[in-house]
Order: structure tokens, then C-alpha cells, then sequence
């Protein structure tokens, strides 16, 4: 089963026996061009690999017969596809509506798996790719942080500009919450097995051997992807979409994010000139998993403070592996080596009395880091690591703390000759304490507008007996929210009984304000309303945040998350810069903003092209700032 995508040239065929158990013999491990310039080459040969061994352990498992429905089948395809075969499409439907049940499935999952694995060979390719522009010394390439700044460069943008863009910018992918599309953990596994052995073919000259190992080693991991499920057995549990967020953070983010910070800071400081530049963090990996309710009844207060404490306890696990591992590679003797007054007075307060680190001043240090922070993880999410600490420590009160103290040993190794250990882990490690937090990443809050209607509407009428809130035009409707918003009365009394669903968005908006106590108001900055309308479905989300102590009313309010109207339907996206502009109209409304820095997050859904039109519709009416 020897499938090639489209990167096969049309009208070659395959070479029988082409690249069985071989490597490359042209691309080496600098990732070089083969001799006529192909750069394609490697990925063909990795896709015609992966192609036959996909193919061979289909012919162990379910038999010749059935690998050659499927061979057949795809020659089928390619002469529909490709050659543009009018009679191709007549077999091919012919052949797959005669398939049983059982067959069909293997069909299915003959072509899922080799397009997954052809997936993993062009994402190794870029990555090949990119590191042959560099081992090779090209120009920057389409796209790259590297040429952004050339072309600033060029067009001469001050150093000022520059550094005021980077204080202040922000990118924030967020993993949303759509079960259906989550991939099982033992899928992902192999997947990843395939991909590090893949790479490890590419990346170096293997030996006859080592070729024959690795070759069985893929075998071993296609077989696994094979006999895996694709699906599962049983319905998707909200705790399940959880640990399979988090396992992109353990796979990729937790140490990819810091070192792409690294790169872009390294680039920067080099275009600036300033060395040991120490740029903001400006990417940060957001979630709506845990925290998006609309239309999903099982997100609940319980569910919602649970994946906080699963996205604490994994960013914890990893700083403490980081520590760990930071002691036992930072062995330099107090008697060689000059430390600082801060790292020398970080080891004293160390619990650690050992008589055989007393001339090591930063595994004294980092033995109490560790220390503090297998405290803090027990005060917050109430595990215990699987280091035990040497001794007792306290917690730290937040992150910052946390990285204060790495501060301290980063400062201390550039001041005393070891420059280019602060630049490895301790500087990863203190990019994703000031990225992750103790938190991981932010969770969001999202629910639909009608419901915050109805729940606002039965706490008024049940307040003042006034049960026509949801009939009232929208600026009455306003000005009502405007008042019980600025008044410190609550509206939900102890003494009435209300509906599950008032009671239900109110106990999620205390287990938010919980979130906010224990782990710190980064945790969770946002609530998102879908299907926002007009001003008053902000103004609702405004009242109830009141209710849980989210937002003190006052002459100077204080909210403590951003209110982002989330606009979808056509109609709406038109109008989102009037609904806006009656929003900024409303002085009280601008005073909750002061309290967030005068910044207002907008989220457009749906049609791009109409919300661009939209938006600078808006913007060409505002009147200047």
C-alpha cells in the first residue's frame, strides 16, 4: 500500500522495493538538498516508507485479500482524481457500495492512518525544511520573525516603536472546547512515536543497524496505531476533554512556548543590539475547556474548578521537574565559582543541611525553591509531588515570588562566568513561570445572552415583584441595569427560592470568584457572551458578577473580568460598532473599563469578510481618542 500524496510529480510510478529498510542516501543530517535540487525528495521517500509499512502490517492483519480491495480502491481514486477517468468514478462508487460492514471499517481505517501518517511526514518536512534555509545560511524566509524585522529595518522604524510593539503585543491561541473533534491520548502517543522516529532517520547517518531498528521500531508503532481504536468505546466525558487539552501542553506548549519566546527575544536584542534583552511574554495559550457552558449543561461549578486544578497541578508538575533537574546540573562548588549576595542568602535559607552541599551554594538554593514549591502545590491543589522536599518550606503567596527566586540564581550565574547555563534551562524555566503562572493558562467563561436574560429578568421580578424586564425596550432595559449595577444591594436575598438555572450561574460565578482567590485573577480573565445583540446582554453579564463579588459597585467600580460580547449572525456583526458605541456612551459603563486598563475585547464570529466591513465601519465613525 505504497500511497504518495499529491507531492508525487504526475506520471511517476513507484520503484518496487524503493526505499525499504534504507535511509536516504542523499539527505543527510544537515537536511541538504538531494543532488538535482528535489527539495520534495525527503518527503516522498518518507510518505513511500510510511506508505509500506502501513501497508504491510494491513497485509499481516487483515489479510492479502483485503489489502488488495484497498490497493485497489486507491488506484481507482488516483484515476478519478489525477487522470480524470470518467470511468474511474463508476468503479469506484460500484466497488464501495458493495462493501460489507467489517470491510468498510478497514477501509476507512486504512486511509484515516495514512493520512494521519502522511500528516506527521509533512510536518517533519517543514521542520527539515526550515532547518536547511538555516544550516545553509539563506535569507530570512516568507513569514519569519527574522525578515518582520529585516523589512522594519529598512523602513526605518525607531527602536522605540519597536520596543513599545513588543511591551504591548499579544497573541493568544485558546484551545475551545468541541468534544467531538478530540483525539484519543493512545492515537496522539503513537502518533508522536512515528514522528520522533521519522525525525531520527532524517536528523542522522544510521548505521545498517540502526536503520534495521528503526525501521522495526516504526513497524511496532503502526501496528499499535492499527490495533488502536480511533473512537472511543464510550461517550466522551467533560473530564476526559480536559486531560486531553492538557496533553498538548505536557507534548508541546509547556517547552515550546519559552524557547520560541527565546528565539524572537534573541532576534530582537540582535536587530536592537542589546544584548541580554528581556522581552514581555507575548504569547499565551488560552482554554475554553471546563468553562464553556453554552448549550453544554455538563460544565458545571464542579467540572470548571476541577480542570483548574488538573491545569495547576500540570504546570506545577513541570516547574518542579524543572527545579529537579536544575539542582542536579548546577553542582558548582562555592570554593571556584562567586555567587551573589542574594543567591548566597536564597542556599542559607534552603532547609537543606546536607554536609555534602554545603559547598554548593545553587543546589542549596534550588533545594529550597523545590521546597516552596511542593508546598504550594499542596496549598493549592492539595497533592504532593513525586520528589519528596528535603524539608519544610513556605508556599509561595504567587508566581512572581516563584520567579523572583530564579531571578536570583539566573542573576547570580551571569554575573559569575556562567552565561550560557542562565541562557538554557534557567531562562526556559522562568519564560514559562511568567507565561503559565501557577494556573497554566487562562480559563474562559462563556454562556449564551438568553440565558443571562432569564436569569436576570427572574431576579428582578423576584426583587421588586416587576416581572416584565424581558419586555422592556432596550434603553429602559439599560438604564434598569445601570442602576442595580452601581448599587451595592444584591439582588438574589437568602430568604426566596429561585429557579436551578438562576442558581446554577451563580454558583458558577462564585466557583469563578473561588478561582480567582486561590489561584489568582490571571486564572480566569474573561467571560464571553454569545450572541450579544445589544448592550444590555453586556450590561446583564456586568449585574451578575456583581451578585458573586466580581465586580464592587461604587463611584469607582472595580471589575475584575473582561466582558467580551461575542458577536455571530450577520446582522449583528453589522451592527456591533452602534451596539458598542451605546456601551462607551454610558459613563459608568467607561468606569468599569478604567478599572481594566480602557481596554474592551471584541469577539467576531462567522462571516470574516462582513465583520472586517463592520469593524471599520466602526472605527471610521469613532471620533478620535
Amino acid at each position: 500500500m505504497d500511497y504518495v500524496k499529491k507531492v508525487r510529480p504526475p506520471g511517476t510510478r513507484r520503484t518496487p522495493g524503493k526505499g525499504a529498510g534504507t535511509v536516504n542516501p542523499v539527505f543527510g543530517p544537515a537536511g541538504s538538498l538531494d543532488a538535482a535540487g528535489d527539495k520534495d525528495r525527503p518527503l516522498r521517500e518518507d510518505i513511500r516508507l510510511l506508505g509500506r509499512l502501513l501497508g504491510d502490517t494491513l497485509q499481516e492483519q487483515e489479510g492479502p485479500e483485503r489489502f488488495e480491495l484497498v490497493e485497489n480502491i486507491r488506484r481507482t481514486a488516483v484515476r478519478f482524481h489525477r487522470d480524470r477517468d470518467p470511468d474511474a468514478k463508476q468503479d469506484l462508487e460500484a466497488t464501495l457500495s458493495r462493501l460489507d460492514h467489517e470491510t468498510a471499517i478497514s477501509v476507512v481505517r486504512a486511509f484515516s492512518f495514512f493520512s494521519q501518517l502522511a500528516n506527521i511526514a509533512e510536518d517533519l518536512h517543514h521542520n527539515r525544511r526550515r532547518r536547511a534555509h538555516l544550516l545553509a545560511g539563506s535569507p530570512p524566509q516568507e513569514g519569519s520573525v527574522a525578515l518582520a524585522l529585516e523589512r522594519l529595518r529598512q523602513a526605518g522604524v525607531a527602536e522605540t516603536r519597536l520596543s513599545a510593539f513588543f511591551a504591548r503585543a499579544l497573541i493568544s491561541p485558546v484551545l475551545t472546547a468541541h468534544p467531538t473533534e478530540v483525539q484519543r491520548k493512545s492515537i496522539l502517543d503513537c502518533q508522536m512515536e512515528v514522528a520522533r522516529l521519522l525525525a531520527e532517520r532524517g536528523r542522522s547517518l544510521l548505521t545498517p543497524v540502526d536503520a534495521r531498528d528503526n525501521e522495526e521500531a516504526l513497524r511496532c508503532a503502526i501496528l499499535r496505531l492499527w490495533q488502536t481504536r480511533i473512537l472511543r468505546a464510550t461517550r466522551l466525558t467533560l473530564n476526559d476533554e480536559i486531560e486531553n487539552g492538557l496533553a498538548y501542553y505536557h507534548y508541546t506548549f509547556l517547552r515550546e512556548v519559552p524557547r520560541l519566546h527565546a528565539e524572537i527575544e534573541d532576534l530582537a536584542a540582535s536587530h536592537l543590539g542589546k544584548s541580554g534583552l528581556r522581552m514581555p511574554a507575548i504569547l499565551r495559550v488560552g482554554s475554553w475547556i471546563g468553562g464553556d457552558r453554552d448549550g453544554n449543561p455538563h460544565v458545571t461549578p464542579e467540572v470548571m474548578l476541577h480542570a483548574m486544578q488538573r491545569q495547576s497541578t500540570l504546570a506545577l508538575d513541570f516547574y518542579l521537574a524543572e527545579v529537579h533537574q536544575l539542582g542536579a546540573e548546577l553542582s558548582m562548588a562555592q570554593r571556584l565559582v562567586h555567587v551573589s549576595a542574594e543567591l548566597e542568602q536564597l542556599a542559607m535559607a534552603s532547609p537543606d543541611r546536607s554536609e555534602h552541599r554545603q559547598d554548593e551554594p545553587y543546589r542549596r538554593a534550588l533545594t529550597g525553591i523545590y521546597s516552596r514549591l511542593a508546598a504550594t502545590a499542596q496549598r493549592l491543589d492539595h497533592y504532593s509531588p513525586e520528589h519528596r522536599a528535603v524539608g519544610a518550606a513556605q508556599p509561595y503567596a504567587d508566581c512572581n515570588e516563584f520567579i523572583r527566586d530564579i531571578d536570583i540564581v539566573i542573576d547570580s550565574l551571569q554575573g559569575n562566568g556562567a552565561q550560557r547555563i542562565a541562557r538554557g534551562r534557567p531562562r526556559h524555566l522562568r519564560r514559562a513561570a511568567e507565561v503559565f503562572g501557577f494556573h497554566l493558562c487562562p480559563l474562559d467563561m462563556r454562556q449564551h445572552s438568553g440565558v443571562h436574560q432569564q436569569v436576570v429578568a427572574e431576579l428582578i421580578a423576584r426583587g421588586d415583584g416587576n416581572g416584565g424586564y424581558a419586555g422592556l425596550p432596550e434603553t429602559e432595559r439599560v438604564q434598569l441595569l445601570l442602576r442595580e449595577i452601581a448599587t451595592p444591594r444584591p439582588l438574589k436575598s437568602p430568604y426566596l427560592e429561585y429557579s436551578a438555572e438562576v442558581d446554577q450561574e451563580l454558583r458558577m460565578l462564585a466557583a469563578a470568584a473561588a478561582i480567582h482567590r486561590r489561584y489568582g485573577s490571571q486564572a480566569l480573565p474573561n467571560y464571553i457572551i454569545s450572541k450579544t445583540d445589544g448592550a444590555s446582554d453586556v450590561l446583564e453579564v456586568a449585574l451578575l458578577l456583581k451578585e458573586t463579588g466580581l465586580l464592587a459597585p461604587g463611584p469607582e467600580p472595580r471589575l475584575d473580568v473582561n466582558i467580551i460580547p461575542l458577536f455571530e449572525t450577520i446582522a449583528d456583526l453589522r451592527g456591533c460598532g452602534t451596539i458598542m458605541d451605546a456601551l462607551f456612551g454610558q459613563p459608568y459603563y467607561r468606569k468599569l473599563l478604567a478599572s481594566r486598563g480602557n481596554a474592551q475585547e471584541v469577539m467576531l464570529g462567522y462571516s470574516g469578510a462582513v465583520a472586517g466591513r463592520a469593524i471599520r465601519r466602526y472605527w471610521r465613525s469613532r471620533p478620535a481618542a
